[in-house]
């Protein structure tokens, strides 16, 4: 009697976690569809051969992007109850340009990153796979508000072509330049894809809850944007071990932390030319990787 009476107890959390999941979805489709058709209309000046309308409404569009991120946020606060912490460096200014990066779990970073970043950093810009300009929300956030995609081309395909390395870099260059009209974190996953342990092994990285970074978008974004000397570096940290994005609709990863640390840039890094130039790589590789090795701490110590 005890186990029936136990089954069904476990069944009907099961439906109520589905119900959830499914609220969460039509909830953020609904809310992101109006959103980039409104965003939409107001990008239609950008297209006139006028600079001021252009840097005009590019302001407009992302203030109306950080409500999108501050509705949608109110929503899922209601719908999951989420149990963040959240430590932030004190001096950041949402009217500066900032370049970001950090680690990547899951599908869920974006929402958790943009969430807990909404008026408090200027808007997060995403470097997006370009796989996903294929999903009409995505492509239209895409055009609207300047987030760029990239290729991310695997190491052999670049030693077969070294021209792809340029092209990506000059998709990179670009996007950077676009991020200058409006105060903005230029952010990469400097994983380049999401951790998983098989990865980890594959790649025989060093770091036990880390993939290897990767800094030719962050390079490249710094050579394009001169007034940026600041590096933000979030550290996310879930409560469970699922990583699906349905297990975040369901509302199943609502505990997490997110811990950013700021770094001045030294002035030798700002100035590289964001090439395959093997010097300046290195330096900046070695500046990178210093900081993973302080995230791989910050994780040991913040676990759940």
């Amino acid at each position: 009697m005890h186990g029936l009476f136990s089954a069904g107890i476990a069944g009907m959390k099961r439906v109520f976690r589905n119900f959830i999941g499914i609220v969460t979805v039509v909830d953020v489709l609904c809310v992101l569809s109006v959103g980039v058709v409104i965003l939409a209309l107001i990008s239609m000046p950008r297209a006139l051969p006028n600079e001021r309308i252009k840097l005009k409404f590019t302001a407009v569009t992302n203030k109306f992007g950080n409500f999108i991120v501050w509705f949608l946020k109110k929503n899922l606060d209601f719908i999951h109850r989420p149990k963040w912490e959240v430590e932030f460096p004190a001096k950041i200014s949402v009217e500066k340009w900032y370049v970001g990066m950090s680690n990547h779990l899951s599908w869920a970073d974006i929402f958790l990153l943009l969430f807990t970043t909404n008026y408090k950093f200027p808007l997060l810009k995403f470097f997006m796979k370009k796989e996903l300009r294929w999903i009409p929300i995505i492509y239209f956030v895409h055009k609207t508000i300047d987030m760029p995609f990239l290729n991310r081309y695997k190491a052999d395909a670049i030693r077969r072509n070294p021209e792809l390395q340029r092209r990506e870099t000059e998709n990179t260059r670009l996007a950077a330049e676009k991020f200058m009209k409006y105060p903005t974190v230029a952010f990469c996953f400097a994983e380049g894809t999401r951790f998983t342990e098989e990865k980890r092994v594959k790649q025989k990285s060093p770091y036990q809850d880390l993939l290897k970074p990767k800094v030719g978008a962050l390079m490249t974004s710094l050579s394009c944007m001169p007034n940026v000397n600041e590096l933000i570096d979030f550290t996310i940290i879930y409560e469970t071990k699922k990583r699906s994005a349905w297990a975040f609709a369901c509302g199943e990863m609502k505990g997490a932390k997110v811990i950013a640390r700021s770094f001045i840039i030294p002035d030798e890094l700002r100035k590289t030319t964001g090439q395959n130039v093997s010097e300046d790589r290195a330096k900046f590789k070695q500046f990178i990787e210093h900081i993973w090795q302080e995230k791989q701490e910050l994780i040991n110590q913040n676990i759940f």
